[in-house]
């Protein structure tokens, strides 16, 4: 594959390619991504990731990717970001939610504001599932958004591996501009919440999970409540199993959030037990409460992106310690766009006030990234 090397990032890999892709239709910058999986038996592109790349091409106008024959390497040249209706059967091998991220990041700079249908698998042990970007992702974009009406993220179906079946439709508006923050207590946790479900087995399974997490939660705060999601027919996708989703709410709107999803047996993994997923849902919340921050650690990057797209004014968050894939984001986006951030430990009574690990303050200047598409009066 020939390619004009000027004005294009090259990067070596398959990690982190969904991030690249993201910040290349935001930049407008394009990359070449090689050595794709060059030394593992089936080297090239999964299909979850052309799977991606297609859904990027249906909500921009003018995209063009160029692959080699094997796979191993991808020209990525964006389009403009168009949105409108978009209809997208997502691969098996990644959950809905893997996909939901790049739209949520992307969806407030189309020229038509976003109504995805995407298809596939709802919840997985290594995506987010849609729940939880339903609780934590756009919870978190509505803090830099003045209004958020017409933000929404329905599931009509629940589908998990292997088969999938699941059905959801995300919508997000258009705005000019992502506003400056400033950030900094994340209160105290005043109740929990949460769903059960179980898809084609005993609906007892989803009791049975409620209780042992609630056992557990209680011994925490006595405000909890978790809902069982019974579906039925063809709500339950087309594969048997199970899963807990849990979300804590503080006084000052701050959402913690963590979920558990049964293993798939026909594929050779080990047998979930209903009440194990149950107790490690709960102790992963507790875990993510003590983490602490106004940002839990699932929406970093989100949170990270639109405080550097903001208007050009100062924005300060608080969070908890960053995980490795918001230290890759805030690398990205040093090459995309030029910007960097200023990370401080925050330690002055940390000990004392039994506030949990050690907090993170990311200040930042915002780039004034407008989106031109966006008619004004």
């Amino acid at each position: 594959m020939s390619v004009n090397r000027e004005n294009v990032l090259s990067y070596k890999g398959s990690n982190f390619f969904r991030q690249r892709l993201v910040l290349s239709v935001l930049s407008g910058k394009p990359i070449f991504i090689s050595d794709i999986r060059i030394l593992e038996d089936e080297p090239g592109l999964r299909e979850f990731e052309v799977s991606l790349i297609r859904l990027l091409d249906k909500i921009t106008n003018g995209t063009t990717v160029e692959l080699n024959e094997t796979g191993t390497s991808v020209y990525f040249l964006p389009g403009l970001l168009y949105g409108g209706e978009v209809d997208h059967d997502c691969s098996l091998e990644r959950g809905v939610g893997y996909y939901l991220e790049a739209l949520v990041m992307l969806g407030l700079f189309c020229k038509q504001p976003l109504k995805a249908t995407l298809k596939g698998v709802t919840s997985n042990n290594i995506d987010p599932s849609v729940d939880l970007v339903k609780t934590s992702m756009l919870q978190t974009m509505r803090k830099f958004i003045l209004d958020d009406e017409g933000l929404d993220l329905k599931i009509s179906k629940r589908g998990l591996r292997p088969l999938g079946g699941g059905e959801v439709i995300f919508k997000c508006p258009i705005r000019k501009q992502t506003r400056p923050v400033q950030l900094s207590d994340f209160g105290m946790v005043k109740r929990i919440r949460g769903t059960a479900y179980a898809l084609r087995v005993s609906p007892a399974i989803a009791n049975r999970m409620v209780d042992k997490a609630k056992g557990v939660l209680l011994q925490f705060i006595p405000d909890v409540y978790i809902n069982t999601d019974q579906c039925r027919g063809k709500q339950s996708g087309k594969s048997p199993g199970f899963g807990i989703h849990l979300v804590a709410e503080t006084t000052m709107d701050v959402c913690y959030s963590s979920e558990q999803v049964s293993n798939v047996v026909s594929i050779g993994e080990e047998t979930s037990v209903p009440e194990d997923l149950g107790a490690a849902a709960a102790q992963r919340l507790l875990y993510e409460i003590y983490l602490g921050g106004v940002i839990d650690s699932t929406s970093q990057s989100v949170a990270i992106l639109c405080m550097a797209l903001g208007d050009k004014d100062v924005s300060k968050v608080v969070m908890g310690p960053l995980s490795d894939y918001s230290i890759w984001f805030l690398r990205h986006l040093r090459e995309f766009f030029g910007i960097t951030f200023k990370i401080q430990h925050l330690e002055d009574e940390e000990e004392n006030t039994g506030r949990g690990c050690k907090k993170i303050l990311l200040t930042c200047v915002g780039i004034g990234y407008t989106n031109l598409s966006k008619r004004t009066i």
